[in-house]
């Protein structure tokens, strides 16, 4: 029996809350595949992974490795599928039992029938630790409901929208096919991985229903603007990669829908690279990384440089002094928290 979808789960030091996660999965059953991926984890996540390998030996499949961050976890989990359609669902979250059958039935059934689409979206929730309240993000008003569909019948979406490593359920082969490797020991790996495969996936179907809960609540999250100022020089590599993963003619050369949504990817992107860049110390440093940052996208395409730098919404900040621009990216990124309830 061919699985219908692989779950990677990448796996470092979760042993507190790993089991929450697995469970949530194991209601799939065996048409789930689900690969917890060991990231050289120190505390007993190495232990529970085999215990659960060992009672679901054709459902759960462990890799241990070495230490290489979350995009070498997902790495993994592409290079060691084995189901129709990849997934990630990180240690901490889970999937709602009732919207992961449903997605289940929606592929099979669309299996059956000779129309299942390249690319799956579904909605994720944000679920708030300290006040125990919730936020759906949805795109209800970007993309038709239980429509399968090309490119251009997609929206323009709002700027409060962007597509989630969450949301979506590539088909394993156009995942592949895209060639998309994550940097290891990086965060911010997301952003790439919403971004590179979308081209190879030519037939989308939005399903809307709730499906991942995203635990907001640790302190070591990336959406935590402490640690997105400190790690900058991760949020830069990604948007290197971003910047280089595809030209402006070949943005321009995809269906409309696509190539909005790409455009508004890599202005959101370089917006987040802006607020984790100009926003701490040493300033120095920081304004050579921005500079070279440029400096390199010019030199690769000047007509990417051209959009990005001075056409995307990007561009408002720098008519501002680095100092003034600094508080002004910190402001907005706090509505930007408010509104998204991220913490």
């Amino acid at each position: 029996m061919n699985k219908l979808i692989s779950v990677a789960v990448p796996c470092y030091n979760s042993a507190g809350y790993m089991r929450k996660c697995i469970e949530s999965l194991l209601t799939g059953g065996e048409e789930v595949e689900i690969i917890i991926v060991n990231d050289g984890s120190t505390d007993d996540t190495a232990k529970i992974a085999d215990e659960y390998a060992e009672k679901y030996p054709t459902i759960v499949k462990v890799i241990h490795k070495e230490n290489g961050g979350h995009g070498s976890g997902v790495n993994a989990g592409i290079k060691n599928a084995s189901g129709l359609y990849f997934k990630v669902v990180d240690s901490d979250d889970w999937v709602n039992e009732e919207a992961f059958k449903k997605l289940l039935d929606t592929v099979r059934g669309h299996l059956e029938d000779g129309n299942a689409a390249d690319l799956y979206i579904t909605n994720y929730v944000y679920e708030h630790a300290s006040d125990n309240t919730t936020n759906v993000i949805h795109y209800r008003k970007e993309l038709p409901s239980g429509v399968l569909m090309p490119w251009d019948k997609v929206k323009k979406f709002r700027m409060s929208r962007f597509l989630m490593i969450h949301s979506l359920l590539y088909k394993l082969s156009a995942l592949r096919e895209s060639d998309t490797v994550l940097p290891e020991k990086t965060f911010y790996v997301d952003n790439l991985y919403a971004y590179k495969p979308l081209p190879f996936m030519k037939t989308i179907y939005y399903l809307d229903v709730d499906l991942y809960r995203y635990f907001i609540g640790r302190a070591d999250q990336s959406v935590n603007v402490t640690n997105l100022v400190k790690r900058y020089e991760q949020q830069m590599r990604v948007s290197y990669l971003i910047a280089d993963s595809y030209t402006y003619d070949e943005i321009k050369a995809q269906p409309k829908g696509l190539r909005n949504y790409m455009f508004h990817s890599q202005e959101t992107v370089m917006v987040i690279t802006l607020i984790s860049t100009c926003c701490g110390k040493p300033v120095a440093e920081r304004k050579a990384a921005l500079k070279a940052f440029w400096q390199h996208v010019k030199a690769q395409d000047k007509k990417l440089y051209k959009w990005l730098r001075w056409r995307s919404y990007a561009t408002v900040c720098y008519l501002l002094p680095w100092g003034l621009r600094a508080k002004a990216l910190l402001w907005g990124y706090g509505v930007a928290k408010r509104k998204l309830k991220l913490g």
